[in-house]
């Protein structure tokens, strides 16, 4: 697939809705809803739940198979989706404008990725630490240049950056158990009344910080919990403190390098017609025999070496060295069983309500923060703390039907979701017709003529 065959408008302006992929737009969908079931331990239990139930949300029973099944098939898998659709979207936007020509693509790229990124800095401060939006705008402004490559080499960049992704938690592993280690001696030490090197004082405090962030104890839970049910002051000020240590990670950081590696490897997928369902299904079934057959292995051993170790620290940083591994192996398995469900046209209504979450996809996400904030924090429902892991993925249930029940609703009188017209609106500087003009019946339509 060359950029030639993507639709070309007759101006800039946002796409129409004959330009639209439908497979796409289900896949954009399918990765939204399946990021909530990771962002719902966020939003109603310590950040530390998310890789240590122990910590909060229980650790037997339904909540245990509950992490299990989220670490095995959804944990980075929906994350890495969203970002290979964005990076898809790349190319889409800025071909279909080369292609007419006369149009300053790169101008309206980075004025649409800048107002992104004043509206992750928003939403990540006011209603969801964990937001997305931001980091995405952010790795945006470098891959402009990256457009007009070949799939191969794309797909090597994407490589290579998987590979530094993966070097890098293999490293940190290593140094998380070393400074466990000094840690533990140091603290040894000032027990029988030796003097502490800097080196040990050091290794001490990145200890403590570290358990405070995967270890909490119970006065620290409670203290978390009271500032979540506080007002809307107290809940923005604990969601502030979670948002300066992520919005100050330098930009070189290896989360970026796991962005880039995905939303690259988006713009190569998209152009091979991966991604709008051109390959054969062979290609798409092996590719999901082929990505289970090692994901689903990969991820279920680290699961149960976790569990058996207790959740001990040094076992999930060590289990993280496979991370990319599993993570990547079975993204793309449900990429390639999504694609061959829209190829064989099986389950249209579904499929249908998945395109319409994924056509307002921005309105979408920014929702279930608004329902989710609205929830858990002090100055609507107080619930942060209050239920266990299992009973987070019934409001997850709900917030689905929800969406897919409004999204095909309200395109049905407006041509997109709110947040996307008023991103449009400041990209493009005009404003793209909102409410959908009613189709004119055929003999009005011939009496015209």
């Amino acid at each position: 697939m060359d950029q030639t065959s993507i639709p070309v408008p007759a101006h800039a302006g946002p796409v129409s809705q004959t330009g639209r992929h439908t497979t796409l737009d289900v896949l954009r969908g399918f990765a939204l809803l399946g990021i909530l079931l990771m962002n719902i331990v966020g939003f109603g239990l310590h950040f530390s739940a998310y890789d240590n139930p122990t910590a909060a949300g229980g650790s037997t029973g339904w909540n245990l198979g509950a992490w299990v099944s989220m670490h095995i098939l959804a944990e980075g898998k929906m994350r890495a989706l969203f970002s290979l659709m964005f990076g898809a979207g790349v190319i889409l936007m800025t071909s279909r404008m080369e292609a007419r020509g006369g149009v300053n693509s790169a101008d309206i790229y980075y004025r649409r990725n800048l107002w992104l990124l004043l509206l992750g800095i928003l939403h990540a401060y006011l209603l969801w630490p964990g937001d997305i939006l931001y980091p995405y705008a952010l790795c945006s402004l470098v891959l402009y240049p990256f457009r007009q490559m070949s799939p191969k080499r794309l797909l090597i960049i994407a490589g290579v950056l998987v590979a530094l992704t993966a070097g890098g938690n293999v490293g940190l592993a290593f140094k998380t158990r070393s400074t466990i280690e000094q840690a533990q001696q140091a603290l040894a030490d000032e027990r029988h009344g030796k003097a502490l090197t800097d080196e040990q004082t050091a290794a001490k405090e990145d200890w403590e910080k570290l358990r405070k962030e995967y270890m909490p104890t119970k006065a620290e839970l409670e203290k978390d919990a009271k500032a979540w049910r506080g007002g809307f002051l107290s809940s923005l000020k604990a969601r502030a403190a979670l948002v300066g240590t992520l919005h100050s990670l330098p930009f070189y950081h290896p989360w970026n390098w796991d962005i880039w590696s995905m939303m690259i490897a988006g713009m190569a997928f998209l152009k091979l017609g991966i991604l709008t369902g051109e390959r054969s299904y062979s290609f798409y079934a092996w590719t999901a025999v082929i990505g289970y057959a090692i994901g689903l292995p990969v991820n279920s051993v680290t699961a149960w070496l976790r569990v058996e170790s207790g959740f001990d620290i040094v076992t999930r940083f060590v289990t993280g060295a496979t991370y990319d591994i599993g993570r990547l192996s079975i993204a793309l398995a449900h990429l390639s069983v999504i694609m061959l469900v829209c190829k064989a046209g099986w389950f249209k209504p579904l499929m249908s309500m998945l395109a319409a979450t994924g056509q307002m996809a921005l309105t979408s996400y920014v929702v279930q923060s608004v329902i989710c904030s609205t929830l858990f924090c002090g100055y609507g429902f107080g619930l942060y703390g209050r239920l266990e892991r299992i009973e987070l993925y019934l409001i997850v249930a709900g917030i689905w039907v929800f969406q897919m029940i409004a999204s095909p609703l309200w395109l049905r009188h407006y041509q997109f979701g709110p947040l996307e017209w008023g991103w449009r609106a400041l990209t493009y500087w005009n404003r793209p017709p909102f409410r959908r003009v009613p189709a004119m019946p055929e003999a009005a339509a011939e009496s015209m003529a």
